[in-house]
């Protein structure tokens, strides 16, 4: 075989410096006419369609990847250009990074101002990223300012305003400084509605483990040492500032700033978990039986129970299956082929037994809710605030009826971390109005309708303004044509007057709640609630969930380790900017 494969090897290689494979024929129409005409190993002109091409292609690929600018000028990535297409002329990196970067940075910042001019209101979402990865020292980072606003056809739209190198995040004045210049920049500054900011930086970590439920790779437990590495270090964390520093964010920004739903949620989530100790046992044995059945299990058994794509062979985890939900609906995958997976497994040690699968059982059902909520606010899609206080709600009630004989510590710990973190979205106005103006809510959540009422009107009293009859012109009105004559036996319709607040919320109300996208029912119903709809386009254009930037952020720290930081790349700010932008320019 391997004789087999020197001879291919060798009768390839005699077929390219013989020509005899053909090369790639260019789709310009100019560039195939003069390979035609014999002048196919000619270099392309720097201004040749099919040059600017494939140089903005790697651009875009640097970009999407974040990868170094460095890149176009390693041997293997030439050679790699030489083959696909020997005519091109490979561009130096300065040119990528002084020209064409900034030159997309600067179509992106006319495309976006351009956006946000016809906008009435918007939200703001600040991210820091202090990531041993990307930071020089312990005290630098990245600031993101990510604006979210609904067009006029009522589409939520997302855009990274900036990403700024920070020398100091403690420096809480710098910080607000520097995002009054964006939003100067932006002529957005008396348009923005809330900022959605971390609510505790320093207990802050958007994605945790079940504790104890570590993954292996060939007998090595894989992320358990670097996850508490990373909690030490605090690499990962999307924060802004400290204790003090956070305090004063909090003076300078006032009633605009909120606490991020999503990250508040998985504060409580992890609090509640780790302040029970006693499944941590339960949770390693577990976690050692599904990681001998995954290295000793046939893929084709272990996708009947776990589905395709089961980590098996010494394969490597991917990064979801470190996240603590996707960890429960595996181990919940588990539990139920619990007894056809014993049955295939040759060690007996490794089985649990009954109280373990009770406490396991429990867990799960325990933590469904949690999990379900979790989803919701994960992904690309934007969430609004309104599923917070349904979502609090709901998880309250779970608490209170569950039924537990293992996992009592659990429901405690979970029920004081929910009431610590979370009882504040219950009282919140802005969360009642949200809440309220979605249409598959309402106020079918309240116990006190009269009183959510009266906290939603005074709400939008703040921001919105009655409308105003039509004023009565004093022109004199032309003579009735005859065609009005015509109908004259018609009664005359009564003029049409604004309706007050209370007259379209109770309108509204009267309907029956609808499974309809918020914003759809809003574009519809605008003309039959005008104050109504001016008030959902504001609060709906604030996020519950993590920002496009922050998942970049998260994107950074796992692909450019601290071993890797020779191949930082100079103006990785300009790539993030460019990355969560990436849609303006090619959608």
């Amino acid at each position: 075989m391997y004789d087999e494969f020197l001879r291919k090897k060798d009768v390839k290689r005699e077929a390219y410096s013989s020509g005899a494979v053909q090369s790639y024929t260019p789709i310009n129409g100019a560039s195939r006419t003069a390979s035609q005409n014999g002048a196919g190993t000619s270099k392309f002109d720097r201004n040749d369609p099919r040059q600017s091409l494939i140089s903005e292609t790697i651009a875009k690929m640097i970009i999407r990847d974040l990868q170094p600018v460095q890149t176009v000028e390693n041997e293997g990535f030439r050679d790699l250009l030489k083959l696909l297409e020997p005519r091109y002329v490979p561009e130096p990196s300065y040119y990528i990074q002084q020209q064409l970067l900034p030159a997309y940075s600067y179509q992106v910042q006319l495309a976006t101002k351009l956006a946000l001019s016809g906008i009435e209101s918007c939200s703001i979402t600040l991210d820091l990223c202090m990531n041993n990865a990307v930071s020089v020292n312990n005290s630098s980072g990245y600031l993101g300012v990510t604006c979210h606003f609904i067009t006029t056809d009522w589409q939520i739209k997302s855009l990274l305003l900036s990403c700024i190198p920070l020398q100091n995040y403690r420096d809480t004045q710098r910080l607000l400084s520097e995002f009054d210049e964006i939003c100067h920049a932006h002529d957005i500054s008396g348009k923005v509605f809330r900022i959605v900011v971390d609510p505790s930086p320093s207990e802050s970590r958007s994605t945790f483990c079940l504790p104890g439920f570590y993954l292996h790779v060939n007998g090595v437990v894989e992320d358990e040492e670097e996850a508490s590495s990373d909690e030490e270090n605090g690499e990962g964390k999307n924060a802004i500032g400290g204790t003090a520093e956070q305090n004063s964010l909090n003076q300078c920004l006032g009633r605009c700033r909120i606490n991020c739903f999503a990250h508040s949620l998985s504060q409580c989530i992890r609090e509640g978990i780790c302040s029970s100790a006693q499944i941590f046992t339960t949770l390693t044995k577990a976690a050692c039986f599904y990681n001998y059945v995954v290295a000793t299990v046939t893929p084709e058994k272990l996708s009947k129970v776990f589905g395709p794509g089961t980590i098996g062979n010494g394969q490597h985890p991917s990064d979801s299956n470190r996240h603590w939900n996707t960890q429960l609906k595996t181990m919940r995958q588990m539990l139920e082929s619990l007894d056809f997976l014993e049955d295939i497994v040759d060690r007996n040690d490794l089985a649990l037994n009954s109280v373990e699968k009770a406490t396991l059982q429990e867990l799960v059902e325990i933590l469904e809710p949690f999990e379900e909520a979790t989803d919701m606010v994960q992904g690309d899609k934007h969430v609004s605030i309104s599923i917070a206080l349904p979502s609090v709600l709901g998880l309250r009630k779970h608490l209170a009826e569950v039924v537990t004989h293992q996992c009592a510590g659990l429901v405690t710990g979970l029920t004081h971390a929910l009431d610590q973190k979370l009882a504040g979205v219950l009282e919140d106005p802005l969360f009642v109005t949200a809440t309220t103006l979605d249409p598959q809510f309402k106020l079918s959540w309240s116990s006190d309708r009269d009183w959510h009422k009266q906290v939603l009107l005074e709400e939008m009293g703040k921001h919105t303004q009655p409308v105003s009859p039509p004023e009565q012109s004093s022109d004199p009105q032309p003579s009735p044509s005859k065609r009005s004559r015509l109908f004259s036996f018609i009664k005359d319709r009564p003029s049409t007057q604004a309706k007050s607040i209370e007259q379209e919320l109770a309108a509204y109300l009267h309907e029956e709640p609808t499974d309809e996208d918020p914003l759809q029912y809003w574009k519809r119903k605008s003309i039959d609630f005008p104050l109504l709809s001016l008030m959902a386009k504001k609060v709906f254009t604030v996020p519950a969930t993590t920002t496009t930037v922050e998942r970049i952020f998260c994107l950074v720290g796992k692909t450019l380790r601290p071993e890797h930081c020779r191949l930082l790349p100079k103006n990785l700010d300009t790539l993030i900017y460019l990355n969560a932008n990436y849609s303006i320019l090619w959608s």
